[in-house]
């Protein structure tokens, strides 16, 4: 059972971060927000994935107006991605956006600050600030020699100071390093100074292929130490993979337990059989299924039942047939051509 820390609790619309939240998967689309259809059919699909809130970057006048539209047709809060221009920031509140995220020492100077804390203040809407490589301040950086895990948390910590000393409170936080250490060391320190909900991520991950590795890692770490209350795992590929990982992760740890848990054996001189393409087959069949349940895949009788007993449900190869089991009792035994079939019949039964 994991303890999570306790937070601030604040509200992205009518998502709750932090606190007894139960922690919230984010992602950001790559269309160009002003492409209307584009933009929500992306999100729709994350949606439809498990994604709770979503970021949009609002680069000028038609982005920031384009969210009246993108609103009629999604379901989840949107976060308004700022760089550099306040006014962009100020337009994206009025316009409707649910949340600003916003680096402070981006911007040219206190007063343009204090009117996106203004309005931000009249409409309830929260900030989020954070760190990285290329957001801390220069006096930040001299002191601490460079970035590290020191740099980041008083960078961030600097940026809540900015807000804090407006009179502005709601706020949610993001700390992220490249580098794996550096992001788990980072969030650490920070969780045990401040009690802001923190969004997790690694930035610049990478590819799939070694980006859901290291995210799983620091992202993993972190959540099963009680540290964070929404996250991103960011990834150099289509949005859709973040959301997937970010569900894979948090099912793994066993913290939002809403879908298929797969699991099958790594194969060995054992199998009788070649699981992987059922293995293959299987996976994205099981993706929506929303039941809490353990499905196993094993290729040999050493492996299922036995091995697998705990599984709600699997399957067993033999060399001619296959074995349908649950909770470790054989119920049927199948031919290898309908394994797949029978399976997700009985799935559906459960």
């Amino acid at each position: 059972m994991i303890e999570r820390k306790k937070t601030r609790k604040i509200f992205v619309r009518d998502v709750a971060i932090g606190g007894d939240a139960p922690i919230t998967i984010q992602s950001m689309t790559n269309t160009d927000t002003k492409d209307v259809e584009n933009t929500v059919k992306q999100t729709i699909e994350m949606e439809e994935n498990g994604l709770d809130i979503i970021r949009m970057a609002v680069n000028d006048e038609e982005d920031a107006k384009a969210i009246k539209e993108i609103k009629k047709k999604i379901h989840v809060p949107v976060i308004a991605d700022i760089q550099f221009d306040y006014k962009l920031a100020l337009m994206a509140a009025r316009e409707g956006y649910d949340c600003i995220r916003i680096n402070p020492g981006n911007l040219n100077s206190s007063s343009e600050l204090r009117e996106i804390v203004d309005i931000c203040k009249d409409k309830n809407l929260p900030i989020r600030v954070g760190a990285n490589s290329g957001s801390i301040s220069k006096k930040i950086l001299d002191k601490y020699n460079g970035v590290n895990k020191e740099s980041l948390v008083y960078g961030a910590l600097e940026q809540v100071e900015m807000l804090n000393k407006l009179d502005f409170y709601n706020i949610k936080v993001s700390i992220k390093s490249s580098d794996v250490n550096t992001c788990i060391d980072a969030n650490r320190m920070f969780s045990s100074m401040c009690d802001y909900p923190l969004h997790l991520g690694l930035t610049e991950a990478g590819s799939p292929s070694v980006g859901i590795v290291k995210s799983s890692i620091a992202i993993g770490t972190l959540l099963k130490d009680g540290i964070g209350d929404t996250i991103r795992v960011s990834l150099t590929s289509d949005p859709l993979e973040e959301v997937i990982a970010a569900k894979k992760i948090l099912n793994a740890l066993g913290i939002r337990r809403d879908s298929v848990n797969l699991v099958s054996c790594p194969t060995c001189a054992r199998t009788k059989i070649n699981i992987i393409p059922i293995v293959e087959e299987l996976e994205p069949l099981l993706a929506n299924i929303k039941k809490d349940i353990t499905v196993a895949v094993m290729g040999c009788p050493v492996n299922g039942p036995g091995e697998a007993k705990n599984a709600d449900i699997g399957i067993s190869m033999s060399k001619e047939y296959a074995y349908l089991f649950k909770k470790g009792n054989v119920i049927k035994k199948l031919d290898r051509n309908e394994v797949v079939e029978e399976l997700l019949k009985e799935i559906e039964r459960m």
